[in-house]
């Protein structure tokens, strides 16, 4: 026969079991939500270094340094599509000012690259742009671009060839700079490049483009904070397209095109 005493020692028994069994279910508890909470910290984490890296189309080599000084995976060397290099050298002749606007704004000019990949053909937005069509009209007229390379691919979270700098390092310019123009173009919706915009690179601060632009070969998320100054041609995006796909070197998104691109001739028409 259990005592009453028993009885109470048995109960209190029972509780104890009942409270220790509610405590391992909450650490239990704690312990998937703690690391619930830290896998979205880490997708916060890199959706932060995404968007940090897709602000940086710059024309100055403190990127290019930054990835030096970390080792980068082993890139995957894909087969270069692209065709040797026409004989020539790269002018590096410079100018203390931007040229003056000589342009007819109400005309229509077209930028031709020829590539060692193929010809890209760009419509230009004169009468939006003039300072920055006029200064690429002087530029391909006095065989700036001939020769030179588009040293920068970035394929991943922004999708755009980079071109225009003769010393192929990303820091090299005309030595004046034009202001930034029609950062309110209609293309530009929702902080997005949409793929055939042609657009100058900058430092990161107003006014700072020289010859460095770049061609978006995909939508692309980026602040109007580069001006538009052309549309690439139909025939122009399979030409990017083909240089995409062969990658860039580091293996990382964002390095040299592993295609040779070497702008041969670039020139300007107005018709």
């Amino acid at each position: 026969m259990v005592t009453q005493e028993q009885r109470k020692r048995q109960l209190a028994r029972e509780k104890f079991l009942r409270q220790q069994q509610r405590r391992t279910a909450a650490r239990r508890k704690a312990r998937v939500r703690n690391s619930v909470i830290a896998s979205v910290l880490g997708v916060i984490v890199v959706g932060s270094l995404t968007l940090y890296t897709t602000g940086a189309l710059k024309d100055d080599d403190k990127a290019k340094a930054s990835s030096e000084a970390s080792p980068a995976p082993s890139p995957s060397k894909a087969k270069d599509p692209c065709a040797k290099p026409a004989a020539g050298a790269v002018k590096k002749e410079t100018w203390k000012k931007e040229p003056a606007v000589t342009i007819d704004k109400s005309a229509k000019y077209t930028m031709k690259l020829d590539t060692t990949c193929g010809a890209i053909d760009i419509a230009l937005k004169a009468s939006a742009a003039p300072h920055t069509v006029n200064s690429f009209d002087f530029l391909a007229g006095k065989g700036y671009f001939d020769h030179t390379k588009c040293h920068r691919l970035t394929t991943n979270g922004i999708y755009v060839l980079q071109c225009g700098d003769p010393t192929g390092s990303g820091s090299g310019g005309p030595g004046y700079t034009i202001p930034d123009e029609n950062l309110k173009d209609a293309s530009l919706k929702n902080n997005v490049y949409p793929a055939g915009t042609v657009a100058m690179a900058n430092t990161s601060q107003p006014h700072t483009g020289g010859s460095q632009f770049f061609l978006v070969y995909q939508d692309s998320p980026l602040p109007p904070s580069y001006t538009p100054f052309g549309t690439v041609s139909e025939s122009g995006m399979a030409v990017l397209k083909k240089i995409a796909a062969a990658g860039e070197n580091t293996g990382a998104g964002d390095g040299a095109p592993n295609a040779t691109v070497v702008i041969d001739k670039a020139t300007v028409s107005k018709s």
